[in-house]
């Protein structure tokens, strides 16, 4: 029975067996890896995989494609978890010895933002992930300071990844055709994150970026002072795209001393 795409799961199923087989290059899967596939639809990227790997975990919320994936893969080669990847606890998911999980999706762009952040929290127990997604959603990812693409994502993300924008995918690979460009991002988890308490950070960031047009003097006002931000090494005529992610680090570490004192 052929499967009508939710919109309310964000499906968009990817069908161009091009795109399909150049992910799965750029993943370059191994047969022990420990591969887990978010949101895996109607498995065209997971027979792909079962191609390389002995087994693979995917975490799948539509519960009509978890029976049909059920029915279609041996138990012992697909291990299916019927859960939404955003509560799901990626950590229980079994790795052999001396190896970390290799996370894979065509993630759903109406969560794509809170289950990034998500799966940070996973980062140590992770050895890469490639991701499908919004193109713009990628380029505020890997953004570089001084551009206008640089945000909160990007410094949060860039804390703990090496991020790589790989390729472009257009609508037209996609059923049905979403109405904005994809992107394949390679995310490496750092192996030393710059040293913070990431709580701290994100009340950093998120406080200069809620007003990223004014500088970060006035944006962080309340919050820390203009000796704060000079203690960092931040201009504090600066606009807040303008601050690198170490520099935000720095802020988050005066922030911990100053409430310390």
């Amino acid at each position: 029975m052929k499967h009508i795409p939710r919109k309310r799961f964000g499906q968009n199923f990817l069908t161009d067996q091009t795109v399909l087989h150049d992910i799965i290059r750029a993943i370059v899967p191994q047969r022990d890896d420990a591969m887990v596939e978010i949101g895996p639809g109607l498995a065209a990227m997971t027979k792909l995989l079962l191609e390389s790997v002995e087994q693979m975990h995917v975490v799948e919320l539509d519960r009509d494609l978890v029976v049909r994936l059920k029915k279609q893969f041996a138990p012992e080669r697909l291990h299916v978890h019927s859960a939404d990847a955003l509560k799901f606890d990626f950590s229980a998911i079994p790795v052999p010895a001396g190896r970390r999980l290799r996370v894979v999706g065509n993630l759903p762009y109406n969560i794509s933002t809170p289950l990034l952040f998500h799966l940070a929290e996973m980062a140590p127990l992770v050895q890469d992930q490639h991701f499908m997604l919004q193109k713009e959603v990628v380029e505020r990812m890997v953004a570089q300071p001084g551009t206008k693409d640089f945000s909160r994502l990007s410094v949060m993300l860039q804390w703990r990844y090496h991020m790589e924008l790989m390729f472009v995918v257009p609508p037209t690979a996609f059923d049905p055709p979403p109405r904005v460009e994809s992107a394949i991002v390679r995310m490496i988890p750092l192996a030393q994150p710059l040293a913070c308490q990431q709580a701290l950070l994100e009340e950093v960031v998120t406080k200069a970026f809620s007003q990223r047009r004014k500088v970060i003097r006035n944006c962080v006002a309340g919050l820390l002072d203009v000796a704060d931000l000079e203690a960092a090494g931040i201009d504090s005529q600066a606009r807040p795209e303008a601050v690198p992610m170490a520099q935000f680090v720095a802020l988050a570490n005066v922030l911990e001393r100053k409430r310390a004192a």
